[in-house]
């Protein structure tokens, strides 16, 4: 039987930096600038390899089906951007900004040739659980001397070049390891990208390197201090310890994890305050829970006022601070979480109706499904190659949860790759592993 048009047979040098580009912008996230500028310059080199390939008559790193399955899920996101942008505060800016998101589907395709092949799939998984074990060594480390040696570094480098620090805030009121106190989200990012940690430490050293690898990236999201983390990376424990450990030996993971947190709420004030808010959520009247989770309550309805007024496509993305004002359910009052208008709805749903409306919202559901259905028709072997994409990707969205803004650059950027890279091992369609 030829092999011609084996992925592994057909994979020309440039391609086989595929797995770099993206290991290089989740490393580089801390310092938003560079990343998009990997992001782009990894977008502009993958249309001309790919026009490239074309004209040499090579065959397709990625194939057809992945090719489409990424390609659906990029504009299942993209789209709603685009039509939100007709009743935006400035539908000529949001219109360009729009367009110029385009630039995240060649990443996307470059992305899921990052997993295509086993090798490459090798390289970017066991790259990304690297990432992750670093940061948390970082965050461990900013713990005990209250300096993050990532973050330092990258700062240096910054003030060396432009003369001026990558953040003005001297500290935060939680750990943020590399991603520096300007952007307080290290809890749910690693939460996220877990299950790159926890599989290949599974396939590396079995349940001993599972148990470690979990127990690390557990200290330091509860040291983060967000409670959404902590439900993100309790549901990666749940399915991946599932398989690896059995439900008795995973009830064990539970009470120890169990037992960290009740030490560190005695031991560690950043834990302690999100415990004495969540007992407050649950004791008290409507007050003390908007208190306790940060305004949540009061943004939470504004965001319905906007899906009242803006039911068909929503504000626009990111004009939801504008329209905050007129929405706001206690003008006058100071918020829970300081001056200025909410940014986002913190919330996945209410997001993409109040921002994009029900049209977006559809979209969403519609690329849910094809990730879905791509999953439910997936051999045994396909959904093995793609769990850990599957389940960071599921995480992410799982909409029982708050969220960061999934329209925001940072945020928005994982998520697509994390699709991607989803789309990309699922139905790499190799032979061998």
């Amino acid at each position: 039987m030829s092999t011609t048009n084996s992925p592994e047979n057909s994979d020309p040098t440039g391609w086989r930096w595929a797995p770099i580009w993206v290991l290089a912008y989740v490393a580089m996230l801390p310092a938003t600038g560079i990343a998009e500028a990997i992001l782009s310059l990894g977008a502009v080199t993958t249309i001309g390899l790919m026009a490239w390939a074309r004209f040499r008559g090579t065959s397709r790193l990625l194939s057809s089906p992945a090719w489409a399955l990424t390609t659906a899920l990029f504009f299942a996101y993209w789209l709603p951007e685009l039509i939100s942008s007709i009743d935006a505060v400035e539908p000529g800016q949001a219109i360009r900004k729009s367009l110029l998101g385009l630039r995240y589907l060649p990443f996307l395709w470059l992305a899921a040739i990052a997993v295509a092949t086993p090798r490459a799939r090798r390289i970017t998984f066991g790259g990304l659980g690297v990432i992750v074990g670093l940061w948390c060594i970082d965050a461990l480390i900013q713990q005990l001397t209250g300096h993050s040696p990532w973050f330092s570094a990258l700062d240096a480098a910054k003030q060396a070049i432009q003369h001026r620090p990558m953040c003005s805030i001297a500290s935060a009121d939680r750990i943020t390891g590399p991603l520096g106190p300007c952007n307080p989200k290290l809890g749910i990012v690693l939460a996220s990208l877990s299950p790159f940690a926890l599989y290949g430490a599974k396939r590396l050293w079995g349940q001993i390197g599972w148990l470690l690898i979990a127990m690390l990236v557990g200290v330091v999201i509860v040291l983060a201090g967000s409670r959404a983390s902590w439900i993100s990376y309790a549901l990666v424990l749940l399915v991946s310890g599932w398989t690896v450990l059995g439900w008795k030996r995973l009830l064990g993971v539970f009470g120890a994890g169990a037992l960290v947190l009740i030490v560190a709420t005695f031991t560690v004030p950043q834990v302690h305050e999100r415990i004495e808010r969540t007992r407050m959520a649950m004791a008290g009247d409507q007050s003390d829970v908007d208190e306790a989770s940060a305004g949540r309550l009061r943004i939470w309805g504004a965001a319905v006022c906007m899906i009242r007024q803006h039911p068909v496509n929503g504000v626009g993305t990111r004009d939801f601070r504008e329209s905050f004002p007129a929405c706001d359910p206690e003008p006058g009052v100071r918020a829970a979480w300081g001056d200025g208008p909410a940014l986002h709805a913190h919330q996945l749903i209410l997001e993409i109706l109040s921002e994009t409306g029900i049209i977006g919202l559809l979209l969403w559901i519609a690329g849910a499904a094809l990730g879905w259905r791509a999953w439910r028709f997936a051999s045994a072997d396909d959904r093995a190659r793609a769990r850990p994409a599957m389940l960071a990707l599921g995480v992410t969205l799982f909409p029982f949860n708050t969220h960061l803004a999934v329209y925001s650059a940072f945020w928005g950027g994982i998520t697509l790759l994390l699709a991607a890279l989803y789309a990309g091992s699922l139905l790499s369609r190799e032979t061998g592993s």
